[in-house]
């Protein structure tokens, strides 16, 4: 039977200057089992093709698993016990030292390295002289659902309780990525530091703890959607990252729905 194609993600939880004498494992909490303070890791390898017609595998994540033990941890290691490393750099070694790994008959795909759980760096096999920097925000704002073209009828009947003329609140999580390829002598994309300065001066300080509707006038004839949210946080960020491209901004209005605006 002719199959789409399929990618599957597999996470690999490491500390890279934990014991060597200890068996790896791929729990919760990672490997070693938190026996010692250091940096903490989680990468995300992502492979494509068609699976194999009678098991249905594409790849077993065994075989991802070994190659991440026995070749992304041990260049990690090295890496940071040589010093200071930035995330791109990191991150882009990583991804060079898998991709020259062979597999069956899936193909790497990307590469994503969380060195928090909220900064992330990708790197994509078609590309493997860019990264992809992202962070995560939150801010609390709240807002009205309303279109003045519309009656209240019809705003009503669109909005449901969104049209609560006192307005309710949110906390929505932010989501900005920014891409591009790495200063050759300093390793990283942005100076650290730099795309936190930046949404945390165009963004969270103008619409945290604000009404959208009321207190910013990019909402005062925009309806404030998270749709159109995504849209003018895009807007406030494009251009503002130098030799980094904004790739793309995510906003959660709730666990359960978030818009993306993307170049």
């Amino acid at each position: 039977m002719m199959r789409g194609m399929i990618h599957v993600m597999r996470e690999v939880r490491f500390s890279p200057l934990g014991p060597a004498d200890r068996p790896v494992g791929n729990s919760w909490g990672g490997w070693p089992a938190g026996e010692t303070v250091g940096p903490w890791l989680a990468l995300e390898v992502v492979v494509g093709g068609e699976p194999d017609s009678r098991t249905g595998y594409l790849v077993s994540i065994s075989v991802l698993d070994d190659l991440v033990r026995r070749h992304a941890i041990p260049a990690a290691a090295r890496l940071l016990r040589a010093g200071p490393c930035p995330p791109e750099r990191l991150a882009l070694a990583l991804a060079s030292v898998l991709a020259a790994q062979p597999l069956s008959r899936a193909r790497w795909v990307r590469w994503r390295l969380r060195t928090t759980p909220f900064l992330a760096c990708s790197v994509e096999i078609r590309s493997m002289s860019m990264v992809e920097l992202s962070e995560c925000f939150e801010f609390s704002a709240a807002h009205r659902l309303h279109c003045p073209a519309l009656s209240d009828e019809e705003n009503l009947r669109t909005f449901g309780k969104c049209n609560n003329p006192s307005g309710h609140g949110h906390n929505y999580q932010l989501e900005v990525a920014v891409r591009g390829e790495p200063d050759a002598a300093t390793g990283v994309l942005l100076p650290p530091g730099e795309l936190h300065r930046v949404v945390r001066e165009q963004v969270i300080e103008r619409f945290d703890h604000r009404h959208l509707n009321e207190d910013c006038g990019e909402f005062a004839s925009l309806n404030p959607s998270v749709e159109n949210i995504a849209a003018v946080i895009w807007r406030l960020l494009e251009g503002r990252f130098g030799r980094a491209a904004l790739a793309r901004v995510r906003v959660w209005e709730t666990p359960k729905t978030w818009a993306e605006c993307s170049g």
